[in-house]
């Protein structure tokens, strides 16, 4: 299989590199000391900030002064302001010379040539910090693509030497005889050796109503074996099969996925050079207007100018602010896995969503009863019933999930036509149970109103009569309507549904739900290139909605994706952006609200920061300004802006 996956790319949430601590790594010591030791540096150039600052203001200590002063504060400054000037080096070698590393590393070591240790220390320690807040609301929910390599069948049982063996279905080759148990995932694609077999293929196809075969047809890797032990002959390698094609269209929409940077970044590449050339201006400039002009006096100014001007306010309250939102969207049963996807739900404008197991339940319900003058509906069920009670075929289960009062009906001599349904007796009477064909080749004559039927059908013959049927369908899920309700009221202009499911059961779904469009019988192929055509529209950004290993691609693929956390599978929520814990669609729009609260609260936050930063800017141009009151105004800032975020944890979304 090919590996095109770009980690980079799936890393979208942390500036790069810095106290990212994301080195891709095994660890063998818990996940928590992991996460203590990413505190370690800040911690440590906190302890000696406070100490210096404390030995520097009582005096308590008289050598601790010139030299020793500069290596403790050095000492300090290390931890914290190393990781950031190796970033700005590199940065300057990759050709990307005005980044927030290079402002930082030049006012801090600016700090430093002018004795103003402290300040240098605490102006890089605040920006640590603010690394370390970003780390801990993305580092939780982090995507790895590697993890969808986990979902492959990595056993198959081949017939070599006379003998069923376990192999990697890698070292499988075709032509061989694999055997399948009860409830294992097929390894590779094949075709049926025993006389039948019934697979769920929900993961790979979206068709809720597991799949019965016969000898001779074909089966598809990935699928689960529902019913006795079957054999399989290979037909394909396992990097051609069915689920090797999914993983792959997952990587490779990953890797198309492109990378969303965080507005800091963006901003920086503008702020940056602007307070650059401001300060070179500050030092120079005044040499040909100022008649007492001193070179060390406005170095000084201009020193000051780039220790305010650092973006540490902003490096705060901005991941403070999607800190906030993850925290809020977590306790209304929603993870996000990075603060940029809660900035990409406030741009969807169109929403793209499965059926089976995403507004319904994907489980079999009797949808209706239908039987006619001679018996009574529980007169009727129990005649199919007592059928249905010899068979292990999902719709049988459902069947017999029905409460019929009064003694069971007992079959006899059931046995099973195949592909058409069963024909037995009960209570003396010759009882056929199944589909059209079955009832036509025995000379049934069905009623008309079964014709237009789209949901699966069960039919009933008793004694050379048709007796009625019962429907059989995929139940919506409670909040369907009010999850289309609540994504129109959230101010999508367009909702559509692309479903595996039959055509005829996908429109009534959507039908029912109000759904602007929709298409079903589609393989995974045939989804990612519906949604890639969407995508290709102006102005339009795209939210696919699954929970299935066939909605992967899509998910990977489409602009956000989200996921069913509950029932989904495991590759549709490791490749989701969002993942829905509690399983109810309505909680989409809750997810949109969410976003589009902590966008808002971000940009207060940017806009006082900029307030705050522009008028000390101004007083430390003109020399009424001094470190420490720049440093302050940033911590005040930080805890203004760590209020707003706060606001966020007591907001209530309907």
């Amino acid at each position: 299989m090919k590996k095109k996956v770009n980690l980079e790319d799936i890393d979208t949430n942390t500036h790069s590199g810095v106290h990212s601590h994301d080195d891709g790594h095994n660890h063998s010591s818990p996940e928590s000391v992991s996460n203590f030791k990413t505190y370690i540096p800040a911690i440590f150039s906190f302890v000696l900030l406070i100490v210096g600052i404390a030995i520097d203001y009582f005096e308590v200590l008289p050598f601790f002064k010139n030299g020793i002063r500069v290596v403790w504060y050095t000492i300090a400054y290390i931890p914290v302001g190393l990781p950031v000037i190796k970033e700005g080096w590199n940065s300057i070698k990759n050709g990307d010379f005005f980044t927030e590393f290079l402002l930082m590393s030049i006012a801090t070591l600016g700090a430093f040539a002018i004795g103003e240790y402290p300040e240098g220390v605490a102006v890089m320690l605040f920006y640590a910090v603010g690394e370390l807040f970003q780390s801990a609301a993305v580092n939780r929910a982090k995507r790895n693509i590697k993890a969808l390599l986990d979902v492959r069948p990595n056993e198959a049982l081949v017939y070599r030497n006379g003998d069923f063996v376990s192999l990697n279905p890698e070292q499988v080759k075709i032509g061989e005889k694999i055997q399948i148990r009860v409830g294992e995932k097929v390894p590779l694609d094949g075709t049926l050796l025993s006389e039948k077999g019934s697979f769920n293929t929900a993961a790979l196809t979206g068709e809720s109503k597991p799949d019965t075969i016969q000898k001779g047809a074909s089966v598809f890797a990935g699928s689960i074996n529902l019913d006795g032990v079957v054999e399989i002959e290979t037909q394909k390698k396992f990097k051609d099969s069915s689920i090797a094609r999914i993983l792959d269209m997952v990587q490779n929409a990953t890797a198309r996925k492109s990378k969303t940077e965080l507005f800091i970044r963006k901003f920086a590449r503008i702020y940056t050079p602007i307070v650059v050339f401001l300060a070179i201006g500050v030092t120079l400039l005044p040499y040909f207007f100022v008649t007492d002009y001193e070179f060390r006096d406005w170095l000084y100014r201009a020193l000051i100018f780039l220790v305010i001007s650092c973006p540490c306010a902003l490096v705060i309250s901005i991941p403070l602010g999607y800190f906030g939102g993850l925290g809020a969207a977590s306790r209304n049963g929603i993870l996000f896995k990075g603060a940029s996807f809660l900035d990409a739900m406030t741009k969807v404008n169109t929403v793209v969503m499965d059926k089976t197991g995403t507004v319904t339940k994907g489980v079999f319900k009797i949808k209706e009863v239908v039987s006619n003058d001679a018996f009574a509906n529980v007169e009727f069920m129990k005649y199919l019933m007592a059928m249905e009670e010899q068979s292990t075929h999902p719709i049988a289960k459902a069947i017999l999930e029905y409460k019929a009062e009064g003694e069971d009906f007992k079959a006899t001599d059931v046995f099973e036509i195949a592909g058409k349904g069963l024909k037995g007796t009960v209570n003396n009477k010759a009882v056929l149970v199944g589909n059209k064909a079955l009832m036509t080749s025995n000379g049934i004559e069905v009623t008309s109103d079964t014709e237009t039927i789209v949901e699966s059908i069960v039919m009933v013959g008793i004694d050379g009569m048709f007796a009625g049927y019962v429907t059989i369908a995929d139940e919506l899920k409670e909040d369907a309507h009010d999850a289309i309700k609540g994504i129109r009221a959230s101010g999508i202009s367009k909702i559509i549904m692309l479903s595996g499911d039959k055509d005829s059961i996908t429109q009534e779904v959507a039908k029912e739900l109000g759904i602007d469009w929709a298409k079903g019988g589609l393989l995974p192929e045939d989804k990612l290139n519906e949604v890639e055509q969407l995508k290709k529209q102006p102005n339009t950004k795209v939210a696919f909605i699954g929970d299935g290993i066939n909605d992967a691609p899509v998910l990977a693929t489409s602009d956000v994706g989200i996921a069913m956390g509950g029932l989904g599978s495991d590759v549709a929520i490791e490749t989701a952006d969002i993942i829905i814990q509690t399983d109810q669609p309505s909680k989409i729009s809750r997810a949109i609200k969410i976003g589009r609260s902590t966008r808002r609260i971000v940009w207060q936050n940017i806009a006082l920061a900029f307030g705050v930063k522009i008028i000390v800017l101004i007083l430390g141009a003109g020399g009424l300004a001094t470190m420490w009151e720049a440093v302050f105004a940033d911590v005040g800032v930080a805890l203004l802006a760590i209020l707003n975020a706060v606001r966020l944890q007591k907001m209530k979304w309907n």
